[in-house]
């Protein structure tokens, strides 16, 4: 019997996460909710390439308006002076944008980098939001920014970098144990900044605060 494949689930990245890649040699942008990872293409051409530069120029930044939220390819127009449908590109022709006229050493077998899930390594979240995670074995608070969309057991991954044993405890959120394969949300855990922006007042007043009970330490009610 032919098993079913399970579809694995996307990495969701912060905008704060994307931003850290803003270097030549290590770039990344979303667009359209996707993340990509065009370092590859900057090793793969010449440095000072007129058609990296909007690249470089936008690292680490989404790029959402370049593209068409219906084709998923870049926005076109009618050129002024060909009359022609066109690649719009305000900011200058970018890597694989095939240039307004005929030229010979455009290999139009390319597929564009955009296209091209090779470069893609994740999904932008539409909603971050702030938690605090607090150790009550040694006291110890982190403040972490999270995605809406991760599960607690991917918030888990994030918060390993400060806890190497995070796995060792059970989280809980007003005394009730957390499934850890949903989300913050589907837990029960508020998210109240939208509230608090009409509010004006500091989304860290009400930051939702995480206990992790070391698993050997446990008690029961």
């Amino acid at each position: 019997m032919e098993m079913k494949k399970t579809r694995e689930r996307p990495r969701f990245y912060t905008p704060s996460q994307v931003a850290a890649h803003n270097t030549a040699s290590d770039l990344w942008v979303s667009f359209l909710g996707r993340v990509y990872d065009l370092t590859p293409l900057m090793t793969q051409h010449e440095a000072g390439d007129a058609l990296l530069l909007p690249l470089m120029e936008f690292a680490g930044k989404d790029i959402s308006s370049w593209f068409d939220p219906d084709t998923k390819d870049v926005l076109t127009h009618i050129h002024p002076l060909t009359n022609c449908v066109s690649y719009y590109t305000p900011r200058g022709r970018f890597l694989h944008v095939p240039p307004a006229g005929p030229h010979s050493d455009w290999a139009s077998d390319v597929i564009p980098w955009w296209k091209d899930k090779r470069y893609e390594v994740g999904r932008l979240s539409t909603k971050t939001r702030w938690i605090r995670v607090i150790n009550t074995l040694t006291s110890q608070e982190q403040l972490l920014e999270v995605c809406s969309e991760e599960t607690l057991a991917e918030i888990l991954q994030r918060y390993l970098r400060y806890n190497s044993h995070a796995c060792s405890y059970t989280w809980k959120h007003n005394g009730v144990s957390l499934d850890m394969s949903r989300t913050l949300s589907d837990n029960s855990v508020p998210d109240d900044d939208l509230q608090l922006q009409q509010l004006r007042l500091d989304h860290n007043l009400l930051t939702p605060a995480l206990l992790l009970y070391f698993n050997d330490d446990l008690t029961e009610g």
